[in-house]
């Protein structure tokens, strides 16, 4: 009688048992610099590629990257995906919160994974000097879409070689996203301390008050590290009277991080947009305008 009470109530635990081991979260960190895209493709851009270049878009550019971890990142896996070659895991992340629809996706590869909570990433903001000359010794860096780390991820290139086909490091670096995007170029000047995206960056810190002001006034307002940003650009203010981008163009002239002076890049961006004390607006986005952030104190 005892033993039939038993399995009774083993066969009542068991399921319960399962379903709390299948519901376990699970959690990864990056242990190298990870990308980290918006498809679990990963062998449909680098490993069935054309020639030994990673498939792009008519811009030269591998649009599924969103951006690449930093080591210590901590992702929150969703789901595991078994490609045959690898796993691919899906995963959210609170150091890029505004994630795609379909979501993000990382290789397994470039990650550790525990069940314990991680402590999350931890990045120490540099003195505005330090920060400030990093920016400067990107000029001249190439434009990559979702790059924030200048020498790349040759790591990749390893990985997704196969047989007697070896993935190029030399056709734009773009296999190993050796490169910065716009908002990647602050990203890794400030060690992963500001937000990646635009998305975020429009409301990040401070707002600098220039709604109505002209070209002059704006300018004496501005200081070193002041972001002009509006969805899908920002551009950085350095000493001197200049300002810092990295820019993509689709029509043959060279993309990449260039500094400008402050006054002749303003005067062109004010033909196009109009100066704002905020982005936001009762109907949404206000269009052809731009903004400008301070995040960190003169």
């Amino acid at each position: 009688m005892v033993n039939l009470v038993i399995r009774i109530i083993l066969l009542v635990l068991l399921p319960l048992t399962l379903q709390a081991q299948e519901t376990t979260q699970r959690f990864a960190i990056a242990e190298s610099p990870t990308p980290v895209l918006n498809t679990p493709g990963f062998n449909d851009i680098f490993a069935n590629a054309q020639g030994n270049n990673p498939k792009t878009d008519n811009c030269g550019q591998v649009r599924e990257l969103e951006f690449i971890a930093l080591p210590g990142t901590v992702f929150a896996i969703q789901q595991e995906i078994n490609t045959g070659t690898t796993v691919i895991y899906r995963v959210t992340t609170g150091d890029y919160p505004h994630a795609p629809a379909n979501g993000l996706f990382i290789d397994s590869r470039f990650v550790s994974t525990t069940i314990a909570p991680p402590s999350p990433r931890r990045a120490a903001l540099s003195p505005k000097k330090e920060i400030i000359q990093r920016l400067r010794n990107s000029a001249g860096v190439e434009y990559v879409w979702g790059g924030n780390v200048k020498q790349g991820i040759p790591k990749l290139a390893d990985l997704y070689s196969t047989g007697n086909r070896s993935l190029s490091l030399k056709s734009g670096k773009k296999v190993s996203f050796a490169g910065l995007d716009c908002s990647g170029l602050l990203y890794e000047a400030s060690n992963g301390w500001t937000p990646r995206n635009t998305s975020e960056l429009v409301a990040y810190g401070k707002s600098v008050a220039i709604e109505g002001l002209d070209l002059g006034t704006i300018v004496r307002k501005l200081r070193p590290l002041d972001l002009i940003v509006w969805p899908g650009h920002v551009l950085i203010a350095l000493d001197h009277g200049e300002v810092i981008e990295s820019r993509l163009y689709c029509d043959g002239r060279k993309s990449g991080v260039v500094i400008r002076p402050l006054h002749k890049r303003l005067s062109e961006i004010l033909r196009n947009r109009k100066p704002v004390n905020s982005i936001e607006a009762k109907g949404g986005e206000l269009k052809n305008s731009f903004v400008v952030r301070r995040w960190i104190e003169p």
